[in-house]
């Protein structure tokens, strides 16, 4: 048996019936990533040690009847934008280079209460600004199914460390597609949450209206495990929501007969892929087959959703990231006379290309003379949009799009091209804009034997229909067990 090849639920089992210890299972992982990491460098620090020590503590304490939680001993990876307390917390940035958290983020506690043991931070896109993890000033991650292509991002370390088998599942962020993106292109399941079902405290911010922490699994039914952990109401965030909590497992039904499925003709136009395009068709095909309504629509909001999100963005951007400035917070230049020098070397230090970039962007749109034309507009094309999915959701229950255009590219291929790079999330940005939940989940190869995701995109607060039409499809077409990462070079 291959321990880190199991899924949660399958290592749930075996602990329950004591086929296998939680000191075993920590030893199978820090023992892949003493194997595997040198070719992925998935992680930023890894926690080998302190988690075999973890492990040992926790074992006693289940032992003794102290400890009952059914996560209890499971290990998780955590991307390194979440405040860890007593652990680097990097952004994968200069600029936070030595930062160590000083407290935990609420998802952090909810992991740290359930006696989980964190394996460690993992790399990802500097401040999560980048859609391939070449932004990190770290390294750059590798994609397990082929180690010179990319592993997407921003949560790229989160995606590449499940999908080598690392980390049995990891918590992401999602700005703009970081964590759907990501899941499609190492072939592995993806959830953004409906935006403020999850507490944002604790996770360093990118674009406030937009981030969203979400799981990164190797099947549907974990992604829905960790997404009963990870929600609630948090007082300590002021957007988050306060409804009853759901049970998302109970949700997995396999059964989607009846349920309707809108597929939006604007996504399978121009720019997508042709073997993309013909996997998406074929899943098209097994969701009629299973007894679901699928039916075309036209989702006129694509072309708008793009500029939009990365006006939006890089203006919050810029006023979150004001914060580091070589004074209050951040890497501080040695290199200065006078304080406008030490905020400018400061900055022009810490900060990489991307970042830097954006925050240019940002500041611009928001200055005087260009907010109304800029920021005011897209935030009255944000309620557009958000519009045009509440119309769409009257009529149906999942929208199906894919998740990227393309499969996983080369290392380098987009670094120099910014604008191309921004096109590799035309298809998740506007469930950021919008607010709603959407998860990626694998449904083919390409011709080179790359992961392709499919797309499922629900209404506000209906993770349960969108969880149970992955799960219905993820059961019929057996994706994991006819398809592994070759580590290829």
């Amino acid at each position: 048996m291959n321990i880190t090849e199991l899924t949660v639920h399958e290592l749930q089992e075996k602990l329950k019936n004591k086929e296998l210890t939680i000191s075993q299972i920590t030893k199978a992982y820090v023992d892949r990533i003493n194997e595997k990491e040198k070719d992925v460098e998935a992680f930023v620090t890894t926690l080998t040690e302190e988690a075999l020590e973890k492990a040992k503590e926790v074992q006693a304490k289940v032992d003794s009847g102290g400890i009952k939680g059914e996560l209890a001993g499971i290990p998780i990876g955590i991307k390194d934008n979440m405040c860890t307390k007593g652990i680097k917390t990097t952004c994968s940035s200069k600029m936070l280079e030595n930062f160590v958290a000083p407290y935990d983020g609420t998802v952090i506690e909810k992991v740290n209460n359930e006696n989980m043991i964190n394996l460690g931070k993992l790399n990802m896109d500097e401040f999560a600004m980048g859609s391939s993890t070449e932004t990190s000033y770290f390294k750059k991650t590798k994609n397990p199914w082929n180690l010179n292509k990319v592993p997407g991002g921003s949560s790229g370390g989160s995606a590449a460390a499940v999908a080598a088998n690392l980390v049995p599942w990891a918590l992401g962020s999602d700005t703009g597609g970081s964590i759907r993106q990501p899941a499609s292109l190492c072939g592995v399941v993806g959830l953004k949450p409906t935006y403020g079902l999850v507490s944002r405290y604790g996770l360093v911010a990118f674009a406030s209206s937009l981030d969203q922490i979400g799981p990164i699994t190797k099947d549907v039914t974990d992604s829905a495990i960790l997404l009963n952990l990870i929600v609630g109401h948090d007082k300590k965030d002021t957007t988050s929501v306060d409804i009853p909590k759901v049970d998302y497992t109970l949700s997995l039904k396999n059964d989607v007969k009846g349920l309707k499925i809108a597929v939006p003709k604007e996504f399978f136009g121009e720019g997508i892929n042709e073997e993309v395009k013909q996997a998406l068709e074929k899943a098209i095909e097994k969701y009629k087959e299973l007894g679901a309504e699928v039916e075309e629509i036209s989702l006129d909001i694509a072309q708008y959703s793009l500029a939009t999100y990365y006006i939006i963005a890089c203006a919050e951007a810029s006023s979150n990231l004001g914060r580091f400035d070589g004074i209050r917070y951040g890497y501080r230049t040695k290199d200065y006379t006078n304080l406008k020098e030490l905020f400018k070397n400061s900055r022009s230090e810490g900060f990489g290309d991307e970042v830097k970039r954006r925050i240019i962007l940002g500041t611009y749109v928001l200055s005087s003379g260009y907010y109304d034309a800029y920021y005011k507009k897209a935030q009255q094309v944000r309620t557009l949009v958000m519009n045009k999915f509440e119309e769409a959701f009257k009529n149906y229950d999942v929208i199906l799009t894919p998740t990227s255009p393309v499969t996983a590219f080369d290392i380098g291929e987009k670094s120099e091209n910014p604008l191309e790079m921004y096109l590799a999330d035309i298809c998740t940005v506007s469930i950021n804009i919008a607010g709603i939940p959407a998860i990626s989940i694998p449904c083919g190869v390409n011709s080179e034997g790359m992961p392709i995701g499919m797309q499922l995109i629900g209404n506000k607060f209906c993770e349960e229909k969108i969880l149970n039409a992955a799960y219905t499809y993820e059961q019929a077409i057996k994706f994991r067990e006819n398809h592994k990462p070759k580590f290829k070079k």
